[in-house]
């Protein structure tokens, strides 16, 4: 049988739905998010091993990025027929896996990541990413929020989630780090939301959550660097303003992108304007980031990411 016409077969049994579901009813599925060297057959592959253990393919999102010969692909499939048992699903998938040399990992529709957000003064970007985790939009678990500043507690007390001051003193900063570290271990927290956090995070404390720290800041940097970019920006009459939501590495604002936004701004519009246009971005795109992770459809390469939408 040619390619072409096995790929077909195995869509075709793999990718159609197999029974309706009532609407608002909800199933288990399964999430391999997958990277791998670029080579021929690797989409049949996949859709083979689900077909032939009695999956349904709901998404099949693939990517190949030419510059460094690599395949991504997030692929989710329900579970509600599939032969092989939810917890033995890696070990039946890791033969095929080693086959291409892939860097991987499967989820479950059913799974929460337990999400910690650190916050400073700056509280617009807490009380969004609250709200929606209380009405279901944003599918995960916060067991809790640390502050290097008191500010945010009674936000947290609003929405039911701990909240722990722990200062950072720049002269002892590994003293502080360490307190953090202990906390969002303790509570097994697999991704960490810098939301406006006021603190530059140590090398140490980034090796600690590689590629599990989000950061959102307005994109004016590094443009206008400091303390004070707003005003700088005012003062430059841009016409043009943004906010950026990456993953944090040693290097400062440097790490892979997740999502950008951009507004335009007027001589008409004050220091005042500027300030709250860019928090409304910086709301939305950090909300959707944490959305996009707790969905599973980001995938880390290099100093790049892969969103699936």
């Amino acid at each position: 049988m040619c390619i072409t016409c096995a790929f077909s077969e195995v869509f075709e049994h793999a990718g159609k739905p197999k029974r309706s579901h009532g609407e608002g009813m909800t199933m288990e599925s399964a999430i391999l998010l997958l990277s791998c060297p670029d080579a021929k057959g690797i989409d049949v592959r996949i859709s083979e091993f689900i077909w032939r253990n009695g999956g349904n393919i709901v998404h099949f999102d693939q990517h190949v990025d030419e510059e460094f010969g690599r395949y991504f692909a997030r692929v989710e499939w329900a579970l509600d027929d599939f032969s092989i048992p939810k917890d033995r699903v890696e070990e039946a998938f890791a033969p095929l896996a080693s086959e291409l040399g892939a860097d991987w990992r499967v989820h479950f529709s059913s799974e929460r990541p337990r999400i910690a957000i650190m916050v400073s003064r700056h509280l617009h970007c807490l009380y969004d990413l609250l709200a929606k985790w209380k009405g279901g939009r944003l599918p995960c678990h916060i067991p809790l929020i640390i502050g290097d500043k008191p500010d945010g507690e009674e936000v947290a007390r609003m929405f039911g989630v701990p909240f722990y001051h722990v200062p950072v003193d720049p002269r002892r900063r590994e003293e502080g780090e360490r307190k953090q570290i202990e906390l969002l271990k303790g509570k097994n927290v697999e991704l960490v939301v810098l939301a406006r956090y006021g603190k530059i995070l140590s090398s140490g404390f980034v090796d600690e959550f590689r590629n599990r720290i989000i950061s959102v800041h307005p994109s004016f940097l590094p443009a206008f660097p400091g303390k004070d970019p707003f005003t700088q920006a005012h003062r430059r009459g841009v016409k043009l303003i943004g906010a950026t939501v990456h993953f944090v590495t040693a290097g400062v604002d440097e790490g892979p992108i997740v999502s950008q936004e951009v507004t335009r701004v007027s001589h008409k519009d004050g220091l005042a304007d500027l300030i709250r246009k860019s928090e409304d971005l910086e709301k939305t795109i950090l909300s959707e980031a944490v959305r996009l992770y707790c969905e599973r459809k980001i995938l880390v390469y290099e100093n790049k990411t892969i969103v699936f939408e």
